[in-house]
This record gives structure tokens, C-alpha cells and sequence, in this order.
């Protein structure tokens, strides 16, 4: 019983994989030196600093309505449930929207293309790990797909497609 399926082991090392490269991707955003390739304007400044704050803000009340189904990893915790209440509400996602919103804010403001790659990156593996998360989520909540028709997956009243939930 102690031992993982093949299936089970290959989705806990995909899972630990989004996880690293996430980390990774969020310290090369932090941590590269600001750039001189541009600089923003005083207005567009307050703009990104604001994101930046707004995006700090939904990732921490995403991590507080997330509550006992809080997990590093993009798979489902055996105790969770289903939330759809609060920041689920509006987004399936708000963890990585806000994280996103984060380091959009910090590029903008950074003037570094490295910083800026690395922030594209960081929203593609959003992309696909929010993706990868939502296969297993329909499989752990019958719900699930029903909730992903009605609710974008990063950003509020963004309509949803065919693309965001498939069958």
C-alpha cells in the first residue's frame, strides 16, 4: 500500500518539476539586478509598483481561502475540497494570478529583458501547470468542470472557451 504506481510516481515528479522551475523562474525575477534597457515613465511606474502590491495581495488571501486544500504541489490533497467562494470566486487560479500580477509589476519596473524573459516564462509554466492541475482536479471533483465553465482561470470576467475547459 506504501508504494506509488508508475502513474502516481510520474505525476508527483511532474508535479515537484512545476514546483522547482516556479521557484527558480520567481528568484531569477527577484533577484536579477535592475536593467537600464528602459525606463518607466513616472506614471507607468505607479501603475507597476500598484500591480505589484494588488498581485502580493490576492496571492496571500488566495493562500488564506485556499485554507486545509493548501498544497505546494498543482495536485489535489486527498482531505481537500473544492473551493469555489472568496477569490475563487473570480478566478480558478488566484494563487498564480497574483503571482503573476507580482512579477509583471516587478518587470515593468525592473527595465531588464532578462527579467522580462524570465516573467513570460514564469506565465507559460503558469499556463501549462494550471492546465496540468485542472486534469486532476476534474478527476477529484465531479464539480470541477462545471465550475471551470463559469470561471476564468487568471483573470476576472475574462470570458471562458472551449480552450480553458476541455471536455
Amino acid at each position: 500500500m506504501g508504494l506509488l504506481s508508475a502513474d502516481n510516481l510520474r505525476d508527483t515528479l511532474v508535479a515537484w518539476l512545476f514546483v522547482v522551475v516556479q521557484f527558480a523562474l520567481l528568484v531569477v525575477i527577484v533577484l536579477l539586478p535592475a536593467g537600464d534597457t528602459w525606463v518607466s515613465p513616472a506614471g507607468l511606474d505607479l501603475v507597476a509598483r500598484l500591480l505589484a502590491y494588488i498581485g502580493l495581495a490576492v496571492l496571500v488571501i488566495g493562500l488564506v481561502n485556499l485554507g486545509r486544500s493548501l498544497t505546494p504541489l498543482p495536485s489535489p490533497v486527498p482531505h481537500g475540497e473544492l473551493r469555489t467562494g472568496g477569490l475563487y470566486r473570480l478566478v480558478r487560479h488566484p494563487i498564480y494570478t497574483g503571482i503573476m500580477a507580482l512579477a509583471v509589476g516587478v518587470t515593468i519596473r525592473s527595465g531588464s529583458p532578462a527579467v522580462a524573459a524570465a516573467t513570460v516564462a514564469l506565465i507559460a509554466l503558469f499556463t501549462a501547470k494550471a492546465r496540468w492541475e485542472e486534469a486532476r482536479l476534474r478527476v477529484r471533483y465531479p464539480g470541477y468542470a462545471a465550475y471551470a465553465a463559469r470561471v476564468p482561470r487568471f483573470v476576472p470576467f475574462w470570458p471562458t472557451g472551449q480552450a480553458d475547459h476541455p471536455a
